[in-house]
């Protein structure tokens, strides 16, 4: 037994001591590494990294083979290769800043007041007026927002303050009116803004079926942890995205029990919203 404890050891001085510091950084490289991975998949970068692959492989050919001129010219743009690659990754750079400054830990850490009350009231009215818009084919976008802020979505609409009615979401989107072309914001029990431009979703891998205003619904998901509502023009269908998860309902009561997972016995907001996930699992068992 001494042997084996004493060999065990002499195995262990091989490699270098580790700190719970050096455990507490491996794991936060990890996850960093992960996540980044993750972001690139999802995003046009993707296809920019592969090329950008096919030309450091390049590169490493040349060092092999030693081709000291084509060396040269790669030392002497490489400066420029640099700036230019900040401004080819300039918008999915720019995005996952806002998705960092937009995360709930952030927000845990520097809470911002919302209005989150959300009743089961305000949630027939939106499941009334989206079924309707449906029948008559009449395209909806209703985002409801849960903690992340929708200011800068609500900056660029109208300003509207009205409590929600399923009669007020049915004029607001009414086609050749003023206010029936881009998305409505609620937020609590209030249309908070109507015709706000919502950020498209750059998903790759969304089919191709999907029109913009379903684009639209993923690519605010994507970005806040608000749930949006959306009613398709072709095929009068609604469905439901959240956190890049499109659903379509199959009747009102899909989407009743489907907004009813997001308010409870005081009309607050929950914290847990994602009901998607929970509608799949009812569906599944």
């Amino acid at each position: 037994m001494d042997g084996i404890i004493e060999y065990v050891k002499s195995c262990a001085s091989l490699f270098p001591r580790m700190s719970w510091g050096n455990v507490v950084e491996i794991v936060i490289i990890a996850i960093l590494i992960y996540l980044i991975l993750a972001w690139i998949k999802d995003s046009k970068a993707w296809v920019l990294l592969r090329g950008i692959g096919i030309i450091v492989a390049f590169i490493f050919l040349c060092v092999i083979l030693r081709l000291d001129t084509l060396l040269w010219i790669f030392g002497k743009i490489a400066t420029v290769a640099a700036v230019a690659f900040i401004v080819i990754f300039q918008p999915e750079l720019r995005k996952a800043l806002e998705q960092l400054g937009s995360n709930s830990l952030l927000q845990k850490l520097v809470p911002v007041q919302q209005q989150t009350g959300f009743t089961e009231k305000t949630a027939n009215e939106i499941v009334k007026a989206a079924f309707e818009l449906g029948k008559t084919r009449t395209g909806a976008l209703i985002v409801i927002g849960n903690k992340d802020s929708l200011e800068e979505i609500e900056r660029t609409g109208i300003k509207i303050d009205g409590v929600v009615s399923s009669q007020l979401l049915i004029n607001i989107f009414e086609h050749n009116t003023p206010l029936h072309d881009g998305a409505v914001v609620v937020r609590g029990n209030i249309i908070t803004a109507a015709t706000c431009y919502l950020p498209l979703s750059e998903n790759m891998s969304i089919s191709k079926s999907y029109g913009t205003r379903h684009r639209a619904a993923l690519g605010i998901s994507e970005e806040t942890d608000s749930i949006t509502v959306v009613v398709s023009e072709e095929t009068g269908k609604v469905s439901v995205s959240e956190k890049g998860k499109l659903t379509v309902m199959q009747d009102a009561e899909s989407l009743r029990a489907a907004l009813s997972e997001i308010v409870d016995v005081d009309g607050n907001n929950k914290k847990d919203t994602n009901f998607i996930d929970k509608l799949r699992n009812k569906k599944s068992k």
